[in-house]
């Protein structure tokens, strides 16, 4: 048995082997903090953003990941595709492979006026509709981001200075109708314009494809997840942006916020202690 990040025992599970792995999600240097870009190409705008000597590599499908350090914490990446079911792939391999921290950095569709393009959205917990975790656990179940690494997150914006928001985000199992847009012809099923309006009136902050998938598993799995990703998208407003602005802060606040927990987790380490808490920072411990 091992302990997981919360102190519990938690299974070692089936080896990579088992679960007809190959090498190809084994990324040499891969620590155990990890971001998830779903777009490769995040993956370079990332590795430009952390310390010299960083290397990235092409896996299989092409899935894409780097390894370096940010201001001197061990830090690394791979990309997830789009959705839950590419999510779950790539999440479950790495953990397979000793990553027990993970932070999705994503691009997300705002559905709150008040949170304009460019912003960063941390989403603390999310609607789990995205067609991967109901496969896990009933729907009860919470979709519930780590504290500390909602924490660390919220520091990070804080610290590089970005327009933020926290809240709890909806995540589609599709990109038309799960996001509640019309698809091909103008196809839409009528229940979906009460369903939108309800989610509003929950005050749900935004749209996105990853992040109850993120959040269902690693409880399941017993490591750590939180997300931050940039507004590129007003639902209300009508507001888009092609080329989005604040994708490179995303990434910074995801560095930022290794960096945070590596210096978190060595205080917590050093005392002794299975969780975090601030007075391990704040000298009340």
């Amino acid at each position: 048995m091992t302990m997981d990040t919360d102190g519990m025992e938690a299974s070692e599970g089936p080896r990579a082997s088992e679960l007809g792995a190959t090498d190809a999600f084994d990324v040499e240097g891969m620590p155990r903090y990890a971001l998830l870009p779903g777009d490769p190409n995040r993956v370079s705008i990332m590795a430009d953003q952390w310390d010299t000597g960083a290397t990235e590599s092409i896996l299989r499908r092409n899935f894409r990941a780097a390894v370096g350090t940010y201001r001197g914490a061990a830090i690394g990446a791979v990309s997830t595709g789009v959705g839950g079911p590419s999510a779950e792939n790539v999440i479950t391999r790495l953990a397979i492979n000793g990553v027990d921290t993970f932070i999705r950095v994503g691009t997300t569709g705002a559905i709150r006026e008040d949170i304009g393009i460019g912003d960063i959205v941390i989403n603390d917990a999310s609607v789990r509709m995205d067609g991967v975790s109901a496969l896990y656990v009933r729907p009860e179940y919470p979709a519930a981001a780590s504290y500390d690494v909602t924490l660390a997150l919220i520091q990070a914006a804080e610290n590089i200075g970005v327009t933020y928001h926290v809240g709890t985000g909806y995540t589609a199992g599709s990109f038309f109708a799960g996001q509640f847009r019309a698809s091909y012809g103008g196809y839409k099923p009528s229940r979906l314009e009460g369903e939108f309006d309800e989610m509003k009136q929950a005050r749900v902050t935004n749209f996105e494809m990853e992040g109850s998938a993120l959040f269902t598993l690693s409880r399941i799995f017993g490591v750590r997840a939180g997300m931050c990703a940039a507004v590129v998208a007003n639902r209300l407003t009508g507001e888009w942006e092609e080329k989005p602005s604040g994708v490179a802060n995303a990434c910074l606040v995801g560095a930022e916020a290794v960096r945070i927990l590596t210096e978190w987790d060595r205080k917590r380490e050093s005392s002794g202690r299975a969780y975090f808490f601030p007075g391990l920072i704040t000298g009340d411990a």
